[in-house]
């Protein structure tokens, strides 16, 4: 008998152990057309590869494939396949912490192994899917695959990009890794063109193409703090520092952390920093904290607090100092 059709042997012997808890040898040679002792030789095959394989002796034994130290590949049937991919498209955007990334590398491997046909069923049920979630802005998972796989191989980016202002240009970047928050995805990247690391909103690129360029991965910033700082801050017209008199966990359950970024200043104090291009917004969303504070920068914060507490003070009826 050929290697290749001992192989296919041992993987239908695979399968058949993942189909159902229990199988005697007998059971096992009739489905795979051998002798007994062909199959005590696969189970041994399988178990040098790292699956485990657990034999029972005696009347109603049988063999069992049991849970090791480690995962080992698994076989999926058709319409296994096609719920494990329409699950992971699903959870990779979800909401539970730390799911959707290890769900959005799981479908980068499923994806690059699925045949053409399954991935096209997978599509076709996202497509006629329809889930109820936040305020935030869908994300083909099309595009999450091609970006997580770019990530993971190292490979140069080239997509279209529509700026704040409206205009959209071409970039090319080297991936390094895709942020969520509970309302956008955000990619961590070094652009080519500007030698610099940049944000990049995945809702603002088109026309997406992994290349076929590897590049060498430099030593780059925290993903998290940095994409943090470039959502909350770089996108305004002005910046905003606050001391306010209350712990740093207090204020952070109140401030989401794409919207500002939060100090610790000690003996209970924290500084919030916070960008906005109106001053007036900016106060408004502040004083709407509830904390005691004072304002470090810009000075025309304190100018626009001043204002706001003015007409605060007309409405309750007082005369404003």
């Amino acid at each position: 008998m050929t290697v290749e059709a001992t192989t296919e042997r041992v993987l239908r012997l695979l399968a058949l152990l993942q189909r159902r808890p229990s199988w005697t040898a007998a059971e096992l040679a009739a489905e795979l057309g051998v002798t007994d002792r062909s199959v005590r030789r696969d189970v041994e095959r399988l178990r040098a590869l790292g699956y485990p394989v657990h034999a029972t002796a005696g009347v109603g034994g049988g063999y069992q494939l049991g849970a090791g130290t480690r995962l080992p590949p698994l076989l999926l049937d058709d319409e296994e396949a096609i719920a494990t991919a329409v699950s992971l498209r699903m959870a990779s955007g979800g909401t539970v912490a730390g799911a959707g990334e290890a769900a959005l590398r799981a479908l980068a491997k499923l994806d690059q192994v699925m045949p053409p046909r399954l991935r096209a069923e997978v599509r076709a049920v996202h497509g006629a899917t329809e889930t109820l979630i936040g305020p935030g802005v869908e994300i083909d998972a099309d595009l999450l695959v091609t970006l997580a796989r770019a990530c993971r191989d190292a490979v140069r980016v080239r997509f279209r990009y529509r700026t704040r202002g409206g205009g959209e240009h071409e970039r090319t970047v080297e991936p390094v890794r895709m942020v969520a928050t509970d309302r956008r995805w955000y990619l961590m990247a070094w652009d080519v063109d500007r030698a610099d690391w940049r944000t990049f909103r995945l809702d603002r690129m088109r026309d997406v193409v992994a290349t076929t360029w590897r590049f060498r991965p430099r030593q780059h910033p925290d993903p998290l703090a940095y994409v943090q700082r470039s959502v909350a801050e770089a996108p305004y017209r002005h910046l905003a520092r606050v001391r306010l008199r209350a712990p740093a966990e207090e204020v952070r359950r109140l401030v989401p952390p794409q919207v500002a970024r939060v100090e610790h200043d000690g003996d209970g104090c924290c500084v919030l920093v916070a960008g906005g291009d109106e001053l007036d917004w900016l106060a408004v969303h502040i004083a709407r904290l509830g904390f005691d504070g004072e304002v470090l920068d810009p000075p025309e914060l304190r100018e626009a607090a001043a204002r706001l507490a003015d007409r605060l003070a007309g409405l309750a009826g007082r005369v404003p100092p």
